[in-house]
């Protein structure tokens, strides 16, 4: 592993939940590890004997005070202090490092790597806090030990994350073909598919999940300890590595692994008398062969890199009005920097737009409708999210060909102007049209030479977000303590209202509102659920009440509209723009919907054309006036 400052590093702790010995708090545990109140001489232990010989104990005392302790480095209250020992050694000049000398260094709290320099190691520690990544490697969240030592003498390290705790190998960020893979920064993606699983699993349950690709098993084993019963969750990998680790992480987290004798909880580790708080299934196969073989209620995709290998499979099975998030990684092609690869995978044209996230989540979408059309599916867009790393899009599968029949027809070509980057889906119909400039809104085609616009496409022109699944998202997200993404949640169901208002609701009087972290959130009543009469006088079934969401049909004039519009984008040369807030408030007393979006923190959805979205920019922007035009 490499330190973008300090160089190269290497991570060897003694064991798993230990933290090496020149990492303490205080001045007096370090004196601690000698016995400096007994006679005779004695050895430093952050030294080895050919550096520091074993002298009396005033002189050791000294000795660790004002070489090791004098120059730590403090991180949350542990100080690293600086060690001699054989933990690396710089290569001699034949390369042999056997033979090479000591290089005094520190060890990290938080991932157990060995950095040199101070001002490094200081480096290493800002980078793990700007990642999230403050939970030392040796902290004791687990009372587990590991029965079996990691492959290749490397030391693994404990990571917590929504109360589950896994095992990672130290080169866990870049590993090996043999080794696993965990990215914290995917923790969003985690908690956004964890709180999707959670809302179905509060219509129907126990659920059949699946987590294609576990990696480390984390997802599947947060799934199983926190919705318990209501979730029957299977794990399963093509790396035999990958599978060991995920049973061991089961035995950490005191989940029993199904058809596995050798799995065992340590006593009073569960809720009552031992007995473990979840069970999971663990299997090594490939994620189309089990897809294929058994139905599930929910499947989660997240391959490394595309996932339009396994959409065909997915949809083979799963069952009707069960859902399928797929998660994709592989942004160069998504974000038009690899065209042909877009091409090759998603069989979409593109280019590198102002609105490139939403179009890189329309183009999925467009892609996972037509996998699912193949299997007389459609789909109903639960939630489209595209940010730096990862584009996540979540689908309810409706059985039927007549679902299939309207979900390809919302997949559409989009005129993208080059000029102005204004844009327009195409409309329906197989007719040639003679000037498809016509449907373009500007009028760039009749004042610039030659060709302005691109087809790019095919892509989803539907809506990315259903705003009543949002809110029981969010209500999830509550109920879970994630506040992490609880403002992101917020963000998209005002992105899908388009609206700026967190308290504005949509919809039946069937639903109530409930107030939740200052967003009104939509919850079936409880008489209902009971069934109590409505005004015909007629008793609700249990059935008819469950399916109430199914029976209330999208309103398409309430529909978001597609794609956004950058301010700092279009602005006007010469003239101070509005605040944001001011100018989505000018807009909208226009006549205009309007709202923020999540892709573009600068991106207003509007309805409005690109040349009315600049006529109120430029009525409420400010000439800028220097001094040199004032005097002229």
């Amino acid at each position: 592993m490499k330190d973008g400052a300090g160089g190269e590093t290497d991570a060897k702790p003694s064991t798993t939940s230990e933290r090496h010995i020149s990492i303490q708090t205080k001045l007096d545990a370090l004196e601690m590890l000698v016995d400096l109140n007994g006679a005779g001489r004695k050895s430093c232990p952050l030294c080895p004997e050919e550096k520091f010989k074993a002298c009396y104990s005033h002189k050791l005392r000294r000795h660790l005070q004002n070489l090791h302790w004098k120059v730590y480095v403090e991180f949350e209250g542990q100080r690293m202090c600086i060690c001699h020992l054989p933990c690396r050694l710089k290569p001699s000049l034949g390369g042999d490092q056997t033979s090479g000398r000591l290089v005094a260094h520190y060890h990290c709290v938080v991932c157990s790597v060995t950095i040199a320099r101070k001002t490094d190691m200081i480096s290493h520690l800002k980078r793990h806090v700007n990642k999230g990544e403050t939970e030392a490697s040796y902290s004791g969240s687990s009372d587990f030990p590991c029965d079996e030592p990691a492959p290749s003498g490397q030391a693994y390290e404990i990571m917590k994350e929504l109360g589950t705790n896994v095992q990672l190998l130290p080169n866990h960020t870049t590993p090996q073909k043999t080794d696993t893979y965990f990215n914290r920064k995917m923790k969003t993606n985690r908690q956004l598919v964890f709180c999707s699983l959670a809302v179905l699993a509060e219509e129907r349950n126990p659920l059949d999940c699946l987590d294609a690709f576990g990696a480390t098993g984390i997802m599947g084993l947060q799934w199983a300890k926190h919705l318990r019963n209501a979730v029957k969750v299977t794990i399963t990998d093509i790396s035999e590595a990958c599978v060991k680790m995920i049973r061991e992480n089961c035995q950490l987290n005191h989940i029993r692994v199904e058809g596995s004798r050798g799995s065992r909880v340590p006593d009073g580790a569960g809720d009552v008398d031992g007995v473990p708080i979840a069970t999971v299934e663990v299997a090594k196969m490939d994620a189309n062969v089990i897809m294929h073989l058994r139905p599930f209620d929910y499947i989660h995709l997240d391959p490394f890199g595309t996932a339009v290998n396994y959409l065909d499979a997915a949809f083979r099975n799963v069952r009707n009005s069960g859902i399928i998030s797929v998660t994709s990684t592989d942004t160069g092609s998504l974000y038009s920097k690899s065209l042909n690869v877009t091409l090759r995978h998603y069989g979409c044209h593109i280019v590198r737009t102002e609105y490139y996230k939403e179009l890189a989540a329309r183009m999925v979408v467009a892609t996972v409708a037509r996998a699912a059309a193949r299997c007389n599916k459609g789909i109903e867009v639960l939630l489209a999210v595209a940010v730096e790393h990862f584009v996540l899009v979540v689908v309810r599968v409706l059985r039927g060909p007549t679902q299939a029949d309207e979900s390809a027809k919302k997949i559409r070509q989009l005129i993208h102007c080059q000029w102005c980057e204004e844009r327009v889906f195409l409309k329906e119909g197989s007719m040639v049209e003679e000037n498809l400039y016509r449907q373009l809104p500007c009028s760039c085609q009749g004042s610039m030479p030659g060709k302005t616009a691109v087809e790019l496409g095919p892509l989803w022109s539907g809506p990315l977000f259903s705003t009543g699944f949002l809110r029981r998202m969010l209500f999830a997200a509550v109920q879970h303590s994630m506040e992490d993404i609880q403002p992101l949640v917020k963000t998209l169901i005002c992105e899908s209202e388009c609206t700026t208002l967190k308290s504005s609701v949509h919809g039946p009087t069937a639903l109530t509102n409930q107030v939740e972290c200052g967003v009104v959130i939509k919850t079936l009543q409880k008489g209902e659920e009971a069934g109590t009469p409505d005004q015909s006088g007629k008793r609700k079934t249990g059935e008819e009440s469950g399916n109430i969401v199914k029976k209330l049909k999208p309103d398409t004039s309430l529909e978001h509209p597609p794609f956004y519009y950058s301010i700092h984008r279009h602005s006007i040369r010469g003239m101070n723009m509005p605040k944001l807030n001011k100018f989505l408030q000018y807009l909208t007393e226009a006549g205009f919907r309007v709202g923020r979006t999540h892709f573009d923190p600068t991106g207003v959805r509007t309805d409005a054309t690109l040349e009315q979205f600049k006529s109120v920019l430029t009525k409420y922007s400010v000439p800028t006036y220097t001094n040199a035009s004032q005097t002229a």
